[in-house]
């Protein structure tokens, strides 16, 4: 059961993902949730988010954001960083991530998902058939309704890392 909350990769920082390792074994659009993930909750793009997703677009991969967050919130992020988007995206929900595939015209099979959270962001991508990538959040601060999530989140996190060890499973990098 706790295998339907389990990432494909758990990495340090989506500034760390080898997107260009990525593009050429297929993958054509990411899809991103934004707070906690690309910056701090709240906080507007910077620096290291334009450059990231100019980055993106250089390689020639597609790039939308998925946010549970109202559109002026949502918006103005993805304005800063020339992303499509999806505001009030409805995670874990399945239509958010459809959606963005549409928009960036991928599929599942050359879609990735980077988010912060297993209970919405890495549930929502593994519901929808899209591999799913977990980074850890940017800054301790949260709302509290996060902060609460996080709680069940360590138990998952702990035997998922028990399981990779066992199986010692392939990563994007290998």
């Amino acid at each position: 059961m706790l295998k339907h909350f389990y990432p494909k990769q758990y990495v340090e920082s989506v500034y760390e993902i080898p997107f260009e390792k990525l593009a050429k074994k297929g993958v054509k659009g990411v899809l991103f949730d934004i707070d906690n993930t690309l910056v701090p909750h709240g906080a507007p793009a910077d620096e290291k988010a334009v450059e990231l997703f100019a980055r993106l677009r250089a390689i020639g991969l597609k790039t939308c954001l998925i946010s549970n967050n109202k559109e002026p919130r949502v918006k103005s992020f993805a304005q800063a960083v020339e992303s499509l988007y999806i505001y009030k995206g409805g995670k874990p929900g399945r239509k958010g991530y459809i959606k963005a595939m549409e928009l960036a015209k991928t599929d599942k099979s050359s879609t990735i998902f980077v988010g912060d959270q297993l209970f919405t962001d890495i549930w929502g991508a593994n519901r929808t058939g899209i591999k799913s990538i977990l980074v850890k959040p940017i800054n301790p601060k949260e709302e509290i309704q996060i902060v609460l999530k996080r709680i069940p989140e360590k138990a998952v996190l702990w035997f998922y890392g028990r399981q990779q060890k066992k199986t010692r499973k392939k990563t994007y990098d290998d």
